[in-house]
Protein backbone atom coordinates (compact mmCIF):
# COMPACT_ATOMS: atom_id res chain seq x y z
CA UNK A 1 0.00 0.00 0.00
CA UNK A 2 2.55 2.32 0.57
CA UNK A 3 5.15 1.48 -2.66
CA UNK A 4 1.03 2.18 -4.50
CA UNK A 5 0.62 5.48 -2.37
CA UNK A 6 4.35 6.56 -3.28
CA UNK A 7 3.84 5.81 -6.75
CA UNK A 8 0.22 8.08 -7.39
CA UNK A 9 2.12 10.67 -5.78
CA UNK A 10 5.25 10.26 -8.26
CA UNK A 11 2.57 10.38 -11.09
CA UNK A 12 0.85 13.38 -9.61
CA UNK A 13 4.10 15.21 -9.69
CA UNK A 14 5.17 14.27 -13.51
CA UNK A 15 1.39 15.39 -14.01
CA UNK A 16 1.45 18.91 -12.44
CA UNK A 17 5.12 19.39 -14.34
CA UNK A 18 3.55 18.52 -17.35
CA UNK A 19 0.53 20.96 -17.04
CA UNK A 20 3.22 23.65 -15.87
CA UNK A 21 4.98 23.24 -18.83
CA UNK A 22 1.88 23.14 -21.63
CA UNK A 23 0.87 26.21 -20.00
CA UNK A 24 4.02 27.82 -20.39
CA UNK A 25 4.90 26.84 -24.57
CA UNK A 26 0.94 28.07 -24.62
CA UNK A 27 1.71 31.92 -23.12
CA UNK A 28 5.18 31.73 -24.59
CA UNK A 29 3.25 31.35 -27.68
CA UNK A 30 0.54 33.54 -27.35
CA UNK A 31 2.72 36.36 -25.96
CA UNK A 32 5.52 35.97 -28.77
CA UNK A 33 2.73 36.25 -31.77
CA UNK A 34 0.96 39.42 -29.87
CA UNK A 35 4.78 40.91 -29.98
CA UNK A 36 4.98 40.03 -33.49
CA UNK A 37 2.48 41.04 -35.05
CA UNK A 38 2.72 44.55 -33.27
CA UNK A 39 6.45 44.73 -34.67
CA UNK A 40 4.88 43.54 -38.14
CA UNK A 41 2.12 46.18 -37.78
CA UNK A 42 4.86 49.35 -37.25
CA UNK A 43 7.02 47.90 -39.79
CA UNK A 44 3.93 47.99 -42.42
CA UNK A 45 2.56 52.37 -41.29
CA UNK A 46 3.01 54.59 -44.06
CA UNK A 47 5.45 57.30 -43.59
CA UNK A 48 3.43 60.18 -43.38
CA UNK A 49 1.53 59.03 -39.73
CA UNK A 50 3.31 60.54 -37.27
CA UNK A 51 4.93 58.34 -34.63
CA UNK A 52 2.32 58.38 -32.18
CA UNK A 53 -0.24 57.60 -34.01
CA UNK A 54 1.31 54.99 -35.67
CA UNK A 55 2.01 53.49 -32.00
CA UNK A 56 -1.65 53.64 -31.39
CA UNK A 57 -2.58 51.93 -34.75
CA UNK A 58 -0.38 49.24 -34.10
CA UNK A 59 -1.67 49.04 -30.61
CA UNK A 60 -5.17 48.71 -31.89
CA UNK A 61 -4.37 46.39 -34.61
CA UNK A 62 -2.67 44.26 -31.92
CA UNK A 63 -5.36 44.63 -29.41
CA UNK A 64 -7.56 42.96 -31.86
CA UNK A 65 -5.20 40.03 -32.59
CA UNK A 66 -5.32 39.57 -28.81
CA UNK A 67 -9.30 39.34 -28.87
CA UNK A 68 -8.98 36.49 -31.80
CA UNK A 69 -6.23 34.31 -29.99
CA UNK A 70 -8.36 34.83 -27.05
CA UNK A 71 -11.26 33.24 -28.97
CA UNK A 72 -9.29 30.61 -30.29
CA UNK A 73 -8.05 29.67 -26.76
CA UNK A 74 -11.63 29.94 -25.46
CA UNK A 75 -12.73 27.29 -28.23
CA UNK A 76 -9.93 25.09 -27.72
CA UNK A 77 -10.84 25.21 -23.82
CA UNK A 78 -14.08 24.47 -24.33
CA UNK A 79 -13.27 21.50 -26.35
CA UNK A 80 -10.60 20.04 -23.40
CA UNK A 81 -13.32 20.18 -21.33
CA UNK A 82 -15.64 18.71 -22.79
CA UNK A 83 -13.48 16.02 -23.44
CA UNK A 84 -11.44 15.47 -20.52
CA UNK A 85 -13.73 16.91 -17.88
CA UNK A 86 -17.23 16.98 -19.12
CA UNK A 87 -17.20 13.04 -20.81
CA UNK A 88 -15.77 11.29 -17.29
CA UNK A 89 -18.24 13.72 -15.82
CA UNK A 90 -21.27 11.95 -17.04
CA UNK A 91 -19.99 8.36 -17.11
CA UNK A 92 -19.74 8.80 -13.40
CA UNK A 93 -22.90 10.27 -12.89
CA UNK A 94 -24.66 7.48 -14.94
CA UNK A 95 -22.79 5.05 -13.53
CA UNK A 96 -24.00 6.57 -9.62
CA UNK A 97 -27.64 6.59 -10.90
CA UNK A 98 -27.32 2.95 -11.35
CA UNK A 99 -25.96 2.03 -8.03
CA UNK A 100 -28.99 4.22 -6.56
CA UNK A 101 -31.23 1.94 -8.32
CA UNK A 102 -29.61 -1.04 -7.01
CA UNK A 103 -27.57 -1.81 -9.74
CA UNK A 104 -24.51 -2.75 -8.18
CA UNK A 105 -22.69 -4.75 -10.89
CA UNK A 106 -22.05 -1.03 -12.54
CA UNK A 107 -18.16 -0.76 -13.56
CA UNK A 108 -16.60 2.36 -15.10
CA UNK A 109 -13.64 1.64 -17.47
CA UNK A 110 -10.42 3.63 -16.67
CA UNK A 111 -9.85 6.85 -19.23
CA UNK A 112 -5.66 6.08 -19.71
CA UNK A 113 -3.72 3.61 -19.17
CA UNK A 114 -1.85 2.80 -15.87
CA UNK A 115 1.25 4.96 -16.83
CA UNK A 116 -0.82 8.74 -17.26
CA UNK A 117 -3.40 8.48 -14.38
CA UNK A 118 -5.31 11.59 -13.67
CA UNK A 119 -7.48 12.61 -10.81
CA UNK A 120 -10.45 11.10 -12.49
CA UNK A 121 -9.07 7.83 -12.97
CA UNK A 122 -8.26 7.62 -9.11
CA UNK A 123 -12.27 8.90 -8.98
CA UNK A 124 -13.20 6.23 -11.01
CA UNK A 125 -10.66 3.37 -9.62
CA UNK A 126 -12.37 4.52 -5.86
CA UNK A 127 -15.76 4.19 -7.73
CA UNK A 128 -15.32 0.85 -8.52
CA UNK A 129 -14.02 -0.41 -5.44
CA UNK A 130 -17.08 0.76 -3.48
CA UNK A 131 -20.01 -0.36 -6.31
CA UNK A 132 -17.72 -3.74 -5.46
CA UNK A 133 -17.84 -3.67 -1.82
CA UNK A 134 -21.71 -2.58 -2.03
CA UNK A 135 -21.93 -5.67 -4.37
CA UNK A 136 -20.61 -8.12 -1.54
CA UNK A 137 -22.88 -6.23 1.27
CA UNK A 138 -25.91 -6.49 -0.96
CA UNK A 139 -25.15 -10.57 -1.54
CA UNK A 140 -24.69 -11.09 1.83
CA UNK A 141 -27.44 -8.80 3.08
CA UNK A 142 -29.46 -11.50 0.99
CA UNK A 143 -27.83 -14.48 1.71
CA UNK A 144 -28.41 -13.20 5.44
CA UNK A 145 -31.96 -12.92 5.01
CA UNK A 146 -32.76 -16.14 3.53
CA UNK A 147 -30.37 -17.79 6.19
CA UNK A 148 -32.12 -16.22 9.24
CA UNK A 149 -35.50 -17.34 7.69
CA UNK A 150 -34.48 -20.76 7.03
CA UNK A 151 -32.44 -21.31 10.73
CA UNK A 152 -35.52 -19.69 12.30
CA UNK A 153 -38.04 -22.20 10.86
CA UNK A 154 -36.46 -25.25 11.93
CA UNK A 155 -36.14 -24.74 15.61
CA UNK A 156 -39.65 -22.89 15.22
CA UNK A 157 -41.37 -25.86 13.11
CA UNK A 158 -39.66 -28.69 15.90
CA UNK A 159 -41.54 -26.68 19.14
CA UNK A 160 -44.88 -26.36 16.84
CA UNK A 161 -44.76 -30.16 15.97
CA UNK A 162 -44.25 -31.05 19.89
CA UNK A 163 -45.58 -28.99 21.35
CA UNK A 164 -48.86 -30.29 19.45
CA UNK A 165 -47.98 -33.92 20.06
CA UNK A 166 -47.71 -32.96 23.95
CA UNK A 167 -51.36 -32.18 23.66
CA UNK A 168 -52.58 -35.45 23.34
CA UNK A 169 -54.97 -36.86 26.18
CA UNK A 170 -53.50 -40.23 26.27
CA UNK A 171 -49.66 -39.76 25.92
CA UNK A 172 -47.33 -42.15 28.41
CA UNK A 173 -45.10 -40.42 30.61
CA UNK A 174 -42.11 -41.01 29.34
CA UNK A 175 -42.79 -39.57 25.84
CA UNK A 176 -44.42 -36.64 27.27
CA UNK A 177 -41.00 -35.43 29.29
CA UNK A 178 -39.08 -37.02 25.61
CA UNK A 179 -40.38 -34.35 23.59
CA UNK A 180 -40.92 -31.64 26.22
CA UNK A 181 -36.97 -31.83 26.63
CA UNK A 182 -37.32 -31.80 22.67
CA UNK A 183 -39.22 -28.69 22.83
CA UNK A 184 -36.83 -27.23 25.45
CA UNK A 185 -33.35 -27.74 23.48
CA UNK A 186 -35.36 -26.58 19.94
CA UNK A 187 -36.05 -22.98 22.18
CA UNK A 188 -32.55 -23.23 23.52
CA UNK A 189 -31.21 -23.55 20.10
CA UNK A 190 -33.91 -20.43 18.54
CA UNK A 191 -32.80 -18.69 22.09
CA UNK A 192 -28.74 -18.80 20.76
CA UNK A 193 -29.33 -18.16 17.53
CA UNK A 194 -31.03 -14.78 18.09
CA UNK A 195 -28.86 -14.20 20.50
CA UNK A 196 -25.49 -14.90 18.12
CA UNK A 197 -27.38 -12.60 15.51
CA UNK A 198 -27.57 -9.57 17.83
CA UNK A 199 -24.12 -10.09 18.80
CA UNK A 200 -22.61 -10.55 15.39
CA UNK A 201 -24.69 -7.28 14.01
CA UNK A 202 -23.22 -5.12 16.79
CA UNK A 203 -19.51 -6.14 16.25
CA UNK A 204 -19.84 -5.71 12.10
CA UNK A 205 -21.57 -2.42 13.21
CA UNK A 206 -18.84 -1.74 15.42
CA UNK A 207 -21.11 -0.90 18.65
CA UNK A 208 -19.23 -3.35 20.71
CA UNK A 209 -15.51 -1.89 21.91
CA UNK A 210 -12.77 -3.58 23.47
CA UNK A 211 -12.21 -3.17 27.41
CA UNK A 212 -8.69 -4.33 27.70
CA UNK A 213 -7.57 -5.73 31.07
CA UNK A 214 -4.65 -7.12 31.89
CA UNK A 215 -5.20 -10.68 33.32
CA UNK A 216 -3.97 -15.01 33.33
CA UNK A 217 -5.03 -16.02 30.34
CA UNK A 218 -4.32 -19.89 31.63
CA UNK A 219 -7.02 -19.18 34.41
CA UNK A 220 -9.54 -17.81 31.78
CA UNK A 221 -9.23 -20.80 29.60
CA UNK A 222 -9.34 -23.30 32.30
CA UNK A 223 -12.75 -22.09 33.54
CA UNK A 224 -14.30 -22.14 30.02
CA UNK A 225 -13.69 -25.55 29.73
CA UNK A 226 -15.00 -26.42 32.94
CA UNK A 227 -17.91 -25.18 32.49
CA UNK A 228 -18.59 -27.75 29.65
CA UNK A 229 -17.75 -30.66 32.31
CA UNK A 230 -21.04 -31.67 32.09
CA UNK A 231 -20.96 -32.35 28.19
CA UNK A 232 -17.37 -33.96 28.20
CA UNK A 233 -18.30 -36.25 31.17
CA UNK A 234 -21.58 -37.07 29.20
CA UNK A 235 -19.62 -38.58 26.02
CA UNK A 236 -16.80 -39.82 28.23
CA UNK A 237 -14.42 -37.57 26.33
CA UNK A 238 -10.56 -37.09 27.58
CA UNK A 239 -9.59 -33.55 28.48
CA UNK A 240 -5.90 -33.74 28.02
CA UNK A 241 -3.99 -29.57 29.05
CA UNK A 242 -1.03 -28.75 28.40
CA UNK A 243 -0.57 -25.18 30.07
CA UNK A 244 2.25 -22.76 30.54
CA UNK A 245 1.90 -21.01 33.49
CA UNK A 246 1.69 -16.74 33.65
CA UNK A 247 0.79 -15.88 30.58
CA UNK A 248 -0.92 -12.59 31.05
CA UNK A 249 -2.59 -10.73 27.91
CA UNK A 250 -3.98 -7.26 27.73
CA UNK A 251 -7.35 -7.66 26.42
CA UNK A 252 -11.00 -7.28 26.36
CA UNK A 253 -12.12 -10.54 28.63
CA UNK A 254 -15.57 -10.97 27.74
CA UNK A 255 -15.13 -10.83 24.37
CA UNK A 256 -11.88 -13.61 24.38
CA UNK A 257 -14.69 -15.67 26.81
CA UNK A 258 -16.84 -15.69 23.83
CA UNK A 259 -13.94 -16.86 21.43
CA UNK A 260 -13.03 -20.18 23.85
CA UNK A 261 -16.80 -21.21 24.40
CA UNK A 262 -17.36 -21.73 20.96
CA UNK A 263 -14.40 -23.19 20.18
CA UNK A 264 -14.67 -25.48 23.11
CA UNK A 265 -18.39 -25.92 22.38
CA UNK A 266 -17.58 -26.90 18.73
CA UNK A 267 -14.80 -29.45 20.24
CA UNK A 268 -16.68 -31.60 22.30
CA UNK A 269 -19.93 -30.72 20.51
CA UNK A 270 -18.07 -32.65 17.20
CA UNK A 271 -15.77 -35.21 18.65
CA UNK A 272 -17.35 -38.87 19.24
CA UNK A 273 -18.10 -40.26 22.53
CA UNK A 274 -14.51 -41.37 23.89
CA UNK A 275 -12.65 -39.35 21.60
CA UNK A 276 -10.36 -36.73 22.77
CA UNK A 277 -10.17 -32.85 23.58
CA UNK A 278 -7.20 -31.25 23.79
CA UNK A 279 -5.99 -27.63 25.15
CA UNK A 280 -2.27 -25.77 24.56
CA UNK A 281 -1.33 -22.72 25.95
CA UNK A 282 2.34 -21.34 25.48
CA UNK A 283 4.22 -18.43 23.69
CA UNK A 284 6.13 -17.98 20.83
CA UNK A 285 8.23 -14.25 20.84
CA UNK A 286 5.44 -11.67 22.20
CA UNK A 287 2.37 -14.15 21.61
CA UNK A 288 0.46 -16.16 23.42
CA UNK A 289 -1.08 -19.07 21.34
CA UNK A 290 -3.70 -21.07 21.94
CA UNK A 291 -4.31 -24.46 20.75
CA UNK A 292 -8.25 -25.99 20.37
CA UNK A 293 -7.88 -29.60 19.26
CA UNK A 294 -10.10 -32.53 19.00
CA UNK A 295 -10.03 -35.72 17.62
CA UNK A 296 -13.81 -35.27 15.92
CA UNK A 297 -14.99 -35.78 12.34
CA UNK A 298 -12.54 -32.96 10.96
CA UNK A 299 -13.59 -30.42 7.92
CA UNK A 300 -12.52 -31.08 4.24
CA UNK A 301 -10.66 -28.73 2.69
CA UNK A 302 -13.25 -26.46 0.82
CA UNK A 303 -15.08 -26.54 3.74
CA UNK A 304 -12.11 -25.05 5.80
CA UNK A 305 -11.81 -21.55 3.12
CA UNK A 306 -15.52 -20.76 4.33
CA UNK A 307 -15.53 -22.17 7.72
CA UNK A 308 -15.46 -18.73 9.21
CA UNK A 309 -18.51 -16.91 6.96
CA UNK A 310 -21.57 -16.67 8.45
CA UNK A 311 -24.09 -19.49 8.35
CA UNK A 312 -21.81 -21.77 6.26
CA UNK A 313 -22.11 -25.34 6.98
CA UNK A 314 -20.03 -27.64 4.72
CA UNK A 315 -21.69 -31.01 6.54
CA UNK A 316 -25.26 -31.01 6.44
CA UNK A 317 -25.04 -34.00 8.66
CA UNK A 318 -24.40 -31.71 11.72
CA UNK A 319 -26.30 -28.86 10.92
CA UNK A 320 -28.62 -29.60 13.96
CA UNK A 321 -25.77 -29.38 16.35
CA UNK A 322 -25.14 -25.32 15.20
CA UNK A 323 -26.34 -22.25 13.26
CA UNK A 324 -23.50 -21.46 11.66
CA UNK A 325 -22.68 -18.23 13.41
CA UNK A 326 -20.39 -19.64 16.14
CA UNK A 327 -17.39 -18.86 13.91
CA UNK A 328 -18.48 -16.29 12.27
CA UNK A 329 -18.75 -14.80 15.82
CA UNK A 330 -15.21 -16.22 16.85
CA UNK A 331 -13.53 -14.81 13.31
CA UNK A 332 -14.51 -11.43 14.36
CA UNK A 333 -14.14 -11.24 17.90
CA UNK A 334 -10.42 -11.85 17.30
CA UNK A 335 -9.93 -9.41 14.59
CA UNK A 336 -11.76 -6.54 16.62
CA UNK A 337 -8.77 -7.52 19.30
CA UNK A 338 -6.29 -7.76 16.80
CA UNK A 339 -5.31 -11.62 17.28
CA UNK A 340 -5.18 -14.35 14.65
CA UNK A 341 -6.72 -17.59 14.03
CA UNK A 342 -6.14 -20.62 12.07
CA UNK A 343 -7.39 -23.80 11.46
CA UNK A 344 -5.85 -27.36 10.15
CA UNK A 345 -8.02 -29.83 9.42
CA UNK A 346 -8.30 -33.77 8.38
CA UNK A 347 -11.57 -35.74 7.44
CA UNK A 348 -12.13 -38.19 9.90
CA UNK A 349 -9.12 -37.37 12.12
CA UNK A 350 -10.02 -34.11 13.84
CA UNK A 351 -9.41 -30.63 13.71
CA UNK A 352 -7.00 -27.64 15.76
CA UNK A 353 -7.87 -24.57 16.20
CA UNK A 354 -4.97 -21.58 16.75
CA UNK A 355 -5.29 -18.31 18.29
CA UNK A 356 -2.32 -15.87 18.70
CA UNK A 357 -2.46 -12.89 21.09
CA UNK A 358 -0.71 -10.52 21.65
CA UNK A 359 0.87 -10.95 25.47
CA UNK A 360 0.93 -7.91 28.25
CA UNK A 361 4.55 -6.57 28.42
CA UNK A 362 3.86 -6.44 32.07
CA UNK A 363 1.95 -8.47 35.12
CA UNK A 364 -0.52 -6.50 36.74
CA UNK A 365 -0.41 -7.04 40.54
CA UNK A 366 -3.34 -7.24 41.96
CA UNK A 367 -4.06 -4.08 44.42
CA UNK A 368 -5.00 -6.02 47.87
CA UNK A 369 -1.35 -7.76 47.38
CA UNK A 370 1.07 -7.02 49.92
Amino acid sequence: MKKKNQSRQVRQVLFSVRRYLLFFLIMSFVITCCMLMFFHNMTELPDLFLEREAIERAAKLTFGNILFLTLVCTAADALQRKLTVERPVKRIVLASKKIMQGDFSVRIEPLHDKDSLDGFDTIIDCFNKMAEELSGIEMLRTDFISNVSHELKTPLAVIQNYGTMLQQPDLPEEKRLEYARTVTDASRRLADLISNILKLNKLENQQIYPQKQNYNLGEQLCECLLSFENAWEDKEIEIVTDLEEDIYVENDEELLTLVWNNLFSNAIKFTEPKGTVSLCLKTEGDMAVVQISDTGCGIAPEVGEHIFEKFYQGDTSHATQGNGLGLALVKRVITIVGGDISVESQVGAGSVFTVKIRRAEHETVPKNTV
